[in-house]
């Protein structure tokens, strides 16, 4: 996929069918977006197109960074991806301007698929229905997606949010349509894993949203090999009593690898327990083992 942080050094593209959203999470109900638009521009021989901002238009907390949110719409198969920096300048643009200046003008775009709900423009003035008039008048498709429900409820960044925080992940999971992940870089740690006898990798999430604390058993994809493991994420109450930084540290099954500095996606499985603290190391050590031995027995 290609990427164009702006739209200085864009040029018209070859019949671009352009999907436009913010895309946090790229939960089902963008994933139907962007899959629709590929299908699309397949069948007229054109490019898809993703639209995106970045940062978040009403400044919401963001559910994946855009280095995650790129890499889950390249896995969709969009051939160009374009960021607009959403800045104060960027928010004056009038919706018909944009339109003429910007989707028409730069990108010459012959088909363009919005979410039902999407405003854009200044003052959120545009909306779905002026893309279709608009769109007769420049000579280019629209079409919007209805939102999608799961057991009766609307699939929202915002309600994805608040289940992965609060360890929901199963649930969390049905509305994005894969599994809750975390993107980050491994980061030199206090070896105490190690030292315990269960080495760990420690991550430095690049600004996504958290799992509740506890062990999980975890996929972890390390430059696109499939690996498994256990996943701790907490204070570490029973070595550093009062601290209030999240620590997040994965253990590799059957792995001995320098990873430091490393980019490695975690996929959440399933919540093997709560974090809490025990009275001796030796305690700590003991209850890992256990934890590492209910993970190997969980399908991946």
């Amino acid at each position: 996929m290609k990427i164009f942080n702006g739209i200085n050094k864009i040029s018209k593209f070859r019949n671009p069918v352009v999907a436009m959203g913010v895309f946090d999470g790229v939960h089902k109900g963008h994933r139907e977006i962007l899959k629709a638009a590929v299908r699309k521009a397949q069948k007229i021989g054109g490019l898809s197109v993703a639209f995106t901002f970045w940062p978040h238009p009403q400044q919401e907390e963001s559910l994946y960074s855009l280095e995650h949110r790129l890499q889950l719409i390249a896995e969709l198969g969009v051939d160009v991806c374009i960021i607009v920096r959403f800045s104060k300048h960027f928010s004056k643009i009038s919706a018909s301007s944009f339109i003429k200046n910007i989707l028409v003008k730069k990108i010459n775009v012959k088909y363009i698929y919005v979410g039902s709900d999407f405003k854009f423009g200044k003052g959120a003035l545009g909306d779905l229905d002026l893309l279709r008039e608009e769109g007769k008048f420049h000579n280019f498709g629209v079409k919007g997606f209805r939102i999608i429900k799961v057991k009766g409820r609307p699939i929202r960044s915002t309600l994805i949010r608040s289940l992965i925080k609060t360890g929901k992940i199963k649930d969390a999971e049905k509305l994005l349509g894969r599994r809750v992940s975390v993107l980050g870089s491994v980061i030199k740690g206090t070896a105490l894993g190690r030292i315990l006898g269960f080495p760990t990798a420690n991550i430095d999430p690049h600004h996504e949203v958290i799992p509740a604390s506890g062990i999980y058993a975890v996929r972890i994809i390390l430059d696109k090999h499939k690996l498994k493991g256990a996943c701790y994420i907490g204070k570490r109450p029973t070595i550093e009593a009062g601290n209030n930084k999240i620590n997040i540290e994965v253990h590799i099954f059957n792995f001995n690898t320098d990873i430091y500095g490393k980019y490695l996606e975690i996929q959440f499985v399933k919540k093997i327990r709560s974090d809490k603290k025990f009275n001796s190391l030796d305690k700590l050590a003991l209850q890992i083992k256990k934890d590492l031995i209910s993970a190997k027995k969980i399908p991946f």
